[in-house]
């Protein structure tokens, strides 16, 4: 697998982003996988605020389906859940902003159909992925990790049950999230800070299958675990969690 990341101008609020893509992307190889983060696609559509005109707490309440107040822990960081994610602040983040907190785009899923559709056009690929990612932190890890909030044109799971281990132990609940490992690996190489790389290519991935046309939502749904069915249920399941006015 090779993870190649992209250097592209300072994005600025009034930018387009295909316009972006189409000058930093010089060509696409079959069977490749664009990556983007969220904060481009989030500025290029307008998703942002003036960091003076409302409290960064309060947009996070909009933005987030549940949240836990950031007075609850040392770091005065608000733990929310969005489009079904668990991750801090609910997407609204102010760096690399330039004065604004910057949200996610309003239509994660959309976003990313379109853009893989521009981009097979532009290019002229029939297989070909789009991811776009953003950092988030881990339970009992420090430091942050790349997620996927959206993806389209590939399968994001991979289903091992039914299928034998290495000794001939049928697999019984074993699933691969492709789309988590590859968002990982994306934001390592893109960076966190100053980079100044907010879009990637992965190619030579062979493991990955590919499909053409957006994702249904049937395969969007097989990609998320219902609240009372996650192994985690217990910890969303106690009072600390507020109902916020997102999803």
């Amino acid at each position: 697998m090779k993870v190649e990341a992209i250097k592209t101008k300072k994005i600025k609020p009034g930018d387009n982003l295909f316009d972006i893509l189409f000058k930093s992307i010089k060509k696409l190889p079959e069977k490749s996988i664009v990556v983007i983060t969220s904060k481009v696609v989030g500025i290029c559509e307008g998703r942002i605020v003036s960091i003076d005109e409302e409290k960064k707490e309060e947009l996070i309440k909009k933005e987030a389906y549940l949240y836990i107040p950031s007075s609850r822990n040392k770091y005065h960081i608000v733990l929310s859940i969005k489009n079904k994610s668990l991750v801090s602040s609910a997407g609204v983040d102010e760096s690399n902003g330039g004065g604004y907190f910057v949200l996610w785009p309003k239509n994660p899923q959309k976003s990313a159909n379109s853009i893989r559709e521009m981009l097979s056009k532009k290019y002229k690929v029939k297989n070909l992925g789009v991811m776009i990612t953003d950092s988030k932190s881990i339970p009992l890890r420090r430091g942050a990790v790349g997620t996927a909030i959206a993806h389209s044109g590939f399968s994001a799971v991979k289903n091992y049950i039914g299928k034998k281990d290495v000794f001939g132990r049928k697999f019984k609940v074993q699933k691969s999230n492709v789309l988590e490992n590859l968002a990982g690996a994306s934001v390592a190489v893109m960076g966190e800070g100053s980079e100044q790389t907010p879009i990637a290519i992965i190619s030579d991935i062979g493991f990955v299958k590919f499909k053409k046309g957006n994702p249904s939502q049937k395969e969007l749904s097989e990609n998320y675990v219902k609240f009372e069915d996650d192994l985690f249920y217990e910890l969303f399941n106690n009072k600390l969690w507020v109902k916020g006015k997102g999803l």
